[in-house]
């Protein structure tokens, strides 16, 4: 038996713009109709293993909690991170957390945002790379190469180990050429970035070359509280954690290495271009998704979420459409997506932290119009689900209904809105918003005032911890 860890952090730019900084792409249904977490841990079905740790950032963590709901069988321990640190101190995490509750588990530590196409191959893998790492080795995973990839790194086989192989080298993303020697040389394999070994085992080697991610970690892990479903970690101890990855902090220098070889159908999806490689397409080669109309158009990916979108003529390019963004660009360009969450970052804009449609732990807001000194939104609350009792200092808010019942709290006053009716909040007003009913509540807000921001909350009470 082992415990799988699920790193689900991420900083949501390389596909952009369905992805966003608080929706990274492990959050999103880019094959069929489970996100990308959903199917990281579905594909742990069949497996003898024990409750699994998640671990993720803590702006996320909503929609961790949402999307982990439907697993009964193995609900995750989610541990939530202040700030991204890379792979090896959240890792760390998990191991301490581990050894706080007296277990010395085998972590099968994977990412939340892979495709694994072959699960039975992939729990073959599993099954190999068990006993080595019982046996003390820090196992990776490394994938069989289908062609000479460029935007993956590489790991060269040494001598065989029982199922496993010694670890001669890593590889830095090579170019093509090199990439091609690689595939006609043999004995290199795609660095997956999944893992399994003992966590003590981890913890020890992690001290022995990285010692001061331990000891933040531990600092950490020692300040920890719990959070309803939530445990929180020390967030000045964590903020002095070295920035690594696990193959720079241990893999890169360990004597104890191996790497067992993957051919699962294994594809991170680093851009755009690699899910049109592994999606479903049409006679031309046209991966479609959403509203579509290609015509004469070939091997190109369109993925429209909110309106009509069409090609007419065109050749290996990708088209993202979104509710506030549309991206266009080749495939061979679709790595460089980055180039423009970067020149976002560069204008104050928000479209790369955002999107136009935002979920909170009691539904989501859709930002239908902004203008000068007014907001619309459309706001659906979940059955039974509240807003934190609030008040603005600088907007005031105006509610109709559109379906479902509101329960609102307006000063000392708490009546109910039902369809078609409407209520006024004014600016300085202590008030809150709950749908009592059984069916999700709509309502459109009209704010008007001088600044909208959402920063302009004063969070009196709050379900979610947010007081």
């Amino acid at each position: 038996m082992f415990t799988a860890v699920i790193m689900a952090g991420g900083s949501g730019t390389r596909l952009w713009p369905a992805s966003r900084k608080l929706h990274p792409k492990q959050f999103l249904s880019l094959l069929g109709t489970t996100t990308m977490l959903q199917s990281t841990l579905e594909r742990l079905d069949g497996l003898d293993m024990a409750q699994p740790t998640l671990i993720c950032n803590e702006q996320h963590r909503f929609l961790v909690a949402e999307q982990v709901r439907m697993f009964e069988k193995h609900p995750p321990t989610i541990l939530l991170e202040p700030e991204g640190r890379n792979t090896a101190p959240s890792i760390a995490l998990a191991a301490l957390y581990e050894n706080l509750q007296g277990n010395d588990p085998i972590f099968l530590v994977l990412a939340a945002d892979h495709v694994i196409q072959n699960v039975e191959a992939f729990h073959a893998a599993v099954q190999r790379a068990l006993p080595v790492a019982e046996a003390g080795r820090l196992v990776t995973f490394g994938v069989v190469p289908t062609h000479p990839e460029t935007g993956y790194g590489y790991i060269q086989c040494g001598a065989a180990i029982g199922d496993a192989h010694e670890i001669r080298r890593f590889v830095e993303k090579p170019d093509q050429h090199t990439a091609e020697s690689y595939l006609m040389e043999g004995g290199y394999l795609w660095n997956s970035g999944m893992f399994m070994f003992r966590a003590s085992q981890y913890l020890a080697e992690l001290g022995k070359y990285s010692p001061a991610i331990v000891e933040a970690c531990e600092r950490a892990m020692a300040g920890r509280r719990i959070d309803a479903d939530f445990v929180r970690i020390d967030t000045e101890s964590f903020l002095s954690c070295p920035t690594y990855s696990i193959d720079y902090a241990v893999f890169e220098h360990t004597q104890l290495g191996a790497v067992v070889s993957l051919d699962a159908g294994w594809s991170d999806i680093g851009s755009w271009g690699a899910l049109w490689s592994i999606s479903q397409k049409d006679e031309c080669g046209n991966s479609l998704t959403g509203d579509v109309i290609a015509i004469d158009s070939r091997d190109t990916l369109v993925r429209a979420e909110d309106r009509v979108v069409s090609v007419l003529g065109v050749d290996g390019l990708v088209v993202v459409e979104t509710k506030d963004a549309v991206l266009v660009t080749t495939r061979e360009r679709a790595q460089d997506v980055k180039r423009v969450v970067d020149d976002l970052k560069v204008r104050s804009r928000s479209e790369h932290i955002l999107h136009q449609e935002v979920y909170r732990p009691w539904g989501s807001y859709d930002s239908i119009k902004t203008g000068i000194r007014y907001q619309v939104k459309k706001i659906t609350v979940k059955p039974g689900a509240k807003l934190s009792v609030q008040m603005h200092h600088h907007r005031a808010e105006h509610w109709v209904v559109v379906s479902g019942t509101a329960k609102v709290t307006n000063g000392d006053k708490t009546y109910l809105v039902t369809e078609n009716q409407s209520t006024y909040i004014p600016i300085g007003e202590v008030h809150a918003l709950e749908n009592p009913g059984r069916i999700p509540l709509q309502l459109i807000e009209i704010q008007s005032g001088s600044y909208l921001g959402e920063d302009d909350i004063v969070r009196f009470e709050d379900r979610y911890g947010r007081a």
